[in-house]
């Protein structure tokens, strides 16, 4: 018997026993199988997630933060504004108003001048001058609007009057304060001044 032949039947005395052992416990080889079947689940859960995650970036896009913020950022059409016109159009209808006033008067006159002539006219009656006076006023207010250098120049003087700083509620009350004290305290000295004079003027010229 050679050297190797003995080494061979050492490996196989050593390795037999292991052997019968599995064959005799074969619970235990399905305890192993068992422990390593969660393991493997867990790897082909990941990689079915993974995919999945990677099919919805690949896909459909995915949706951009609130739909609350969506509807602020579609801001509503804002309502058209007169500007520096709206001046344009209160001058125009203040102008109508003052020439319907004083063409109101000017045919009053006119009518008492004419009644001096003509009697049988009587007094003025203004169911007939107010609405004369108020053709006239508007029909002026008209004349000039279509007239396009001046309202040119009305326009030209709005947009100017636009960019004026105009004083705050509080800027006014205090400038009001101060003009009706400095008042009253100039009324007071000029008024004790006019009399402290008249007393030296009467003492000097002997007045009563």
């Amino acid at each position: 018997m050679t050297v190797e032949e003995d080494a061979k039947r050492e490996r196989a005395a050593e390795g037999a026993p292991d052997e019968a052992s599995s064959a005799s416990d074969p619970g235990a080889a399905g305890a192993v199988r068992d422990d390593a079947s969660p393991a493997a689940d867990a790897t082909k859960g990941d990689a079915t997630a993974g995919d999945s995650t990677a099919l919805v970036r690949d896909g459909a896009p995915e949706p951009s933060g609130d739909p609350a913020d969506e509807d602020h950022d579609i801001s509503p059409v804002a309502p058209t504004q007169l500007g520096a016109r709206r001046f344009v159009y209160a001058a125009y209808f203040a102008a109508a108003i003052g020439i319907a006033f004083i063409s109101s008067k000017a045919l009053d006159f006119a009518w008492v001048k004419l009644q001096n002539y003509q009697p049988s006219i009587g007094e003025p009656r203004d169911e007939i001058v107010m609405p004369l006076a108020g053709a006239i006023g508007a029909g002026t207010a008209v004349y000039y609007w279509y007239r396009t250098r001046a309202r040119q120049l009305a326009e030209e003087v709005a947009a100017e009057m636009s960019k004026v700083t105009w004083p705050s509620r509080t800027e006014v009350t205090n400038g009001t304060v101060v003009v009706i004290v400095t008042t009253v305290v100039s009324t007071v000295f000029f008024a004790l001044m006019d009399k402290f004079w008249g007393f030296v003027t009467n003492l000097v010229y002997g007045g009563t």
